[in-house]
């Protein structure tokens, strides 16, 4: 193997490591189940891999991780119908603090069209018109649906259903 192989084999370990968990995440928002996630994982970063796009900067590089992992998530639910096999149970496998595992679950456990939002907003850190971008949606679909989300998010707090 030549000393560039070996170096793009490198470059794409450390651009796994970084996206993997981000990756993984926006795939559970969709297909909830370990399996399904690791299978979308695996197809968004052979595409990656395949395609060897030139980003502009590594955010432009995140979003573009993030709408063909939407898109390929999207896909595998129209072609199987999944979105409601595997237990949200699955959940507490994913890597964060007890309070943040907590939190994850509460957004995962939204309606679809606010879960998403949810998550790029608060857990990710997009502007409203960067998730209208990564989604296709229009920014003024993105803010109903975070008004919505916090609304409902609130409801499940006063209820004591949040860190219950």
């Amino acid at each position: 193997m030549k000393e560039c192989d070996r170096m793009n084999i490198r470059e794409f370990e450390e651009k796994y490591d970084q996206y993997k968990t981000v990756i993984y995440r926006i795939a559970f928002t969709y297909l909830k189940n370990n399996e399904e996630c690791e299978d979308a994982m695996q197809e968004v970063f052979l595409k990656y891999l395949l395609s060897a796009p030139a980003f502009e900067s590594t955010e432009h590089e995140k979003r573009w991780l993030i709408r063909v992992t939407v898109n390929y998530c999207k896909n595998n639910l129209k072609l199987f119908w999944n979105s409601r096999r595997g237990a949200i149970e699955e959940i507490a496998q994913l890597p964060a603090d007890n309070e943040e595992k907590a939190i994850l679950e509460e957004i995962f456990n939204l309606p679809e069209k606010f879960k998403i939002v949810i998550y790029l907003y608060y857990v990710e850190g997009y502007k409203c018109a960067e998730i209208a971008e990564i989604l296709g949606m229009k920014e003024s679909a993105v803010k109903m649906r975070l008004k919505k989300g916090r609304e409902l998010l609130k409801i499940q707090w006063e209820k004591g259903e949040v860190f219950a």
